[in-house]
Parts: C-alpha cells; structure tokens; sequence
C-alpha cells in the first residue's frame, strides 16, 4: 500500500470519527469502569460507600466507621482480600433477602423450594416453575429498597411467570412504589455488575 493511499484511508477515517465524535463519546461515557476490588477503593454495601481496608491476621470481613465514613475491614492475606470481600456480600446478600423471601412468599401464599445465589452478568434474579428462585450476590451492595424490589419481583413470578399486567399488581402489592427502585437498579445495576472481584 503506497503512502498516498494510506494517508488516503486516514482520511476518511477521521472524517468518519470527526462527524460522529458526539456518539462516540457518548457511547464511551455510557460505559460502566471496571474497577478492580483492592484495598483504599469505595464500594457500596447497602446503597453506602465504604473504603476497603486491610488489615493483617485472622478473622472475617466487617464494617467498622472511620474517621471519613464506613469501612469494609478486610483481614487475612492481602492476595485474598478481593475473595473475602466477595465472601463478604455473598453472606450479606443471604442475610438481607431470607426472610424478604419467605415474608413476601407467605404474602402471596407460595411455597419456595430453593434460593440459591449466584455472580450473573445478565440477570439480577430468576424464578422456575417449580420455586426455585436465583438472585445475583452482588445485589448486596444495592439500598435495601432496591433489595426488596428484586426479592417482591422474583416472588411474585411465583403466582405469575410472565410480566403481565397481574405480575406488575403482584409486584406493587409486594413492594409498593416499585418503580422508583426498579429504575434505580436499570441505571446503576451495570456499575455493580461491573466490578472485578
């Protein structure tokens, strides 16, 4: 390929770029980080940021408050922290949506057959016909309203297994005013499924 026709091809490269340069970065914007758990970063637990801390010896994650805010203390090798803060949420997660799960099951006077918690890119939460509900752990670091959204939406495909108009009621019923934590979870729910543990 001659120069000419490499400057040629450059040009028109950069013509292309120059006249969509808004989308572009709109597109690039729009794009959640990647962040990588480590000690010093902000993480939400419950809606709230908390600074990762580490600090050597044995024992289990938990929150203490600094001097600047909450803290995630973190103990244990320094190679495993992103590992326990993960082991961390997982249990939260159990924790929080339990009893929201067997409160809004007796609510709707359905029977459960297993909840399991799992790390999904693409789902927050899932339902089979048969009671068996999924919910992504990383839902933990969501407000506890968004929480009850999720538990309310997964519970009421326990009587409806569709998004019809009575699943929607089911779900208002659960969880009043669910809009408002449901549009939260569309706009902030790729940063916490974004993160890197």
């Amino acid at each position: 390929m001659s120069q000419s026709s490499v400057i040629a091809q450059f040009s028109v490269w950069f013509r292309f770029l120059a006249r969509h340069r808004g989308w572009l970065e709109a597109r690039v914007a729009a794009l959640p980080d990647k962040p990588q758990v480590r000690e010093g970063i902000l993480i939400p637990i419950a809606g709230v940021k908390h600074r990762i801390v580490h600090e050597p010896g044995r024992g289990i994650a938990e929150i203490r408050m600094g001097d600047n805010g909450p803290l995630l203390v973190v103990r244990g090798e320094r190679s495993a922290l992103a590992r326990r803060v993960s082991d961390y949420l997982k249990k939260r997660a159990r924790a929080e949506i339990e009893p929201r799960v067997a409160r809004d099951a007796a609510k709707l006077k359905r029977k459960v057959s297993a909840i399991a918690f799992k790390d999904t890119v693409s789902r927050w939460g899932s339902c089979t016909s048969d009671g068996k509900l999924s919910f992504s752990w990383r839902i933990a670091m969501a407000p506890p309203q968004v929480i009850d959204y999720l538990v309310a939406h997964e519970c009421a495909h326990l009587a409806e297994m569709n998004h019809g108009p009575n699943f929607w009621k089911l779900t208002e019923d659960l969880c009043p005013g669910h809009k408002r934590p449901k549009d939260w979870l569309k706009r902030n729910g790729g940063k916490l499924q974004s993160m890197v543990f």
